[in-house]
């Protein structure tokens, strides 16, 4: 018996191949990365970026996009795409707590992300290091 295909929630964008990198560890430490699509905007001009996205978000219906910058081409270009897209929600300064948190939420993808940006802030410590 085969498994229905996956059907995936959002997109995780970002330079070089960063959304590739995050997505694969998704996949390898959750066996969910199917629920992420990774874009890339290596070698794409800010229109590029801007149609490229579109067309992935379209094709999968997608209303969330997790960036790697707040002021990153990816980001921006996501926000013009989302301007014409209802009930969205766009994440930037994504890291890897906060997409296992959202594969793994049993809510409506813009709650999960929302969520999800929740438990990826509460991740994030500090360390060592000494006050001068």
């Amino acid at each position: 018996m085969s498994e229905a295909p996956v059907t995936p929630r959002a997109i995780v964008a970002g330079h070089g191949d960063f959304a590739q990198g995050l997505v694969s560890a998704v996949e390898l430490i959750t066996g969910r990365g199917a629920l992420l699509v990774p874009f890339s905007a290596k070698g794409l001009s800010g229109v590029d970026i801007e149609g490229s996205m579109r067309k992935v978000m379209s094709e999968h219906d997608l209303r969330v996009v997790f960036t790697d910058l707040q002021a990153g081409s990816c980001t921006m270009a996501a926000r013009k795409v989302m301007r014409t897209i209802p009930d969205h929600v766009l994440i930037a300064g994504v890291n890897l707590p906060m997409l296992i948190d959202f594969v793994f939420a049993e809510l409506p993808a813009i709650d999960a992300a929302r969520h999800a940006f929740e438990r990826g802030r509460a991740a994030m410590s500090v360390l060592g290091g000494s006050k001068p």
